[in-house]
């Protein structure tokens, strides 16, 4: 298997976790005794036997995600790292990201990852209101999170992220106009941004925890503008970022580039395949392979990870991907004049969602994407 000229990202599932939250559907669970230094050893197989296979190739952003990484500890999280370094091409200047929960973490930690190269910090404030902390199962305290970003500046982690959670129950403009001044008050770099979304099986499921629709569209379109005005610019359906500092680990899944994710519950996209392992950390740890998902990277799939970026689908970029780019794009300029204009906007160039088109971004992909094969 070849990998492209274009670099890779690199994410490595870190599936230990505290306790789970409610709201929560992603792989992770308490780490047993021993387990965290059997996935740190397995974690370091694979990346060898992966840099093999693709000839160790050029990586561009390497993002630790989970569960919870910083509960693998620093040491843990170095060693992963520089056995990526070892056996992957890091180009310099690579933006290598690790996920944590304020409150779970001090300067030393902070320190030790920018020792080892991290460079970028995301980390899961949710809100700023100590009753929707406690809602959503949260450990920590907003003190905490300013507190976090505070020590992991000073420890030379100063490209940091927020996440914050919209819609949730109780939910109002006033306290969610809180949670978006104080994030922005912390002057992160990056700000993501997501509606509450209640899956299946999660507690919240079960006791059937929502906002009504109308009230989280316009918490939405309330996030969105107040973002703007502090100066944050939305370039995708759920990520604000100040200039320059979009997470470039993430765009390579929106513009359809290559990836390889290790770890149980991990994704890959390489040479137009797709792959898994499943969420099974005793499958990871054994060294069972990962679950072919079939090809991936088709015109369909590339014109809808582009529509969820604010810059959309360009002529340019379809005709960089496709020998045939030019029809992929007209198609899709069509299909956008049966959209009404206050949720799409095309012109010969570009084709793109307004924020009120992305509120119902998977009934007008459905319309765009008519006849895209």
């Amino acid at each position: 298997m070849s990998s492209s000229q274009q670099p890779l990202g690199l994410y490595i599932h870190v599936p230990f976790c505290a306790g789970k939250c409610p709201y929560c559907d992603f792989y992770s669970l308490s780490p047993a005794p021993g387990q965290q230094e059997a996935y740190t050893a397995r974690m370091d197989a694979a990346l060898a036997q992966w840099g093999d296979r693709l000839g160790h190739p050029l990586v561009g952003s390497v993002y630790f995600g989970g569960g919870t990484p910083s509960l693998l500890g620093a040491q843990r999280l170095a060693q992963v790292l520089e056995s990526a370094a070892r056996h992957f091409k890091i180009e310099a200047g690579a933006e290598i990201t690790c996920e944590a929960n304020p409150g779970g973490t001090n300067r030393h930690f902070f320190a030790a990852l920018a020792r080892a190269g991290f460079n970028r910090l995301s980390l899961g404030l949710q809100s700023a209101n100590p009753e929707e902390l406690s809602l959503l199962g949260r450990r920590h305290s907003p003190q905490d999170a300013a507190q976090a970003v505070e020590e992991a500046e000073a420890a030379g982690l100063d490209n940091i992220s927020l996440d914050l959670m919209l819609g949730l129950p109780g939910g109002s403009r006033s306290k969610l106009e809180n949670s978006l001044r104080f994030a922005a008050g912390l002057e992160a770099e990056h700000i993501s941004a997501y509606l509450l979304k209640v899956e299946p099986g999660t507690p919240f499921a079960a006791r059937n925890y929502s906002l009504d629709g109308d009230e989280a569209a316009e918490q939405y379109l309330f996030a969105v503008e107040t973002l703007a005005r502090y100066g944050y610019r939305q370039y995708e359906i759920s990520n604000f970022a100040r200039p320059g500092k979009e997470s470039r680990h993430n765009l390579v899944y929106w513009q359809c580039g290559q990836y390889l994710g290790l770890g149980p519950g991990a994704h890959s996209f390489l040479a137009g395949q797709r792959f898994y392992w499943p969420r099974d950390l005793a499958g990871f740890l054994a060294g069972n392979l990962p679950v072919n998902a079939g090809p991936g990277g088709g015109k369909e799939e590339f014109a809808m990870l582009a529509l969820r970026l604010n810059q959309g689908l360009t002529l340019q970029a379809c005709q960089a991907r496709f020998p045939d780019g030019q029809a992929l794009f007209w198609q899709v300029k069509e299909n956008a004049k049966r959209c009404p204009n206050h949720l799409v906007n095309a012109d010969n160039n570009q084709v793109s969602l307004t924020p009120e088109g992305f509120l119902v971004s998977n009934a007008l992909l459905a319309r765009l994407l008519e006849g895209v094969e």
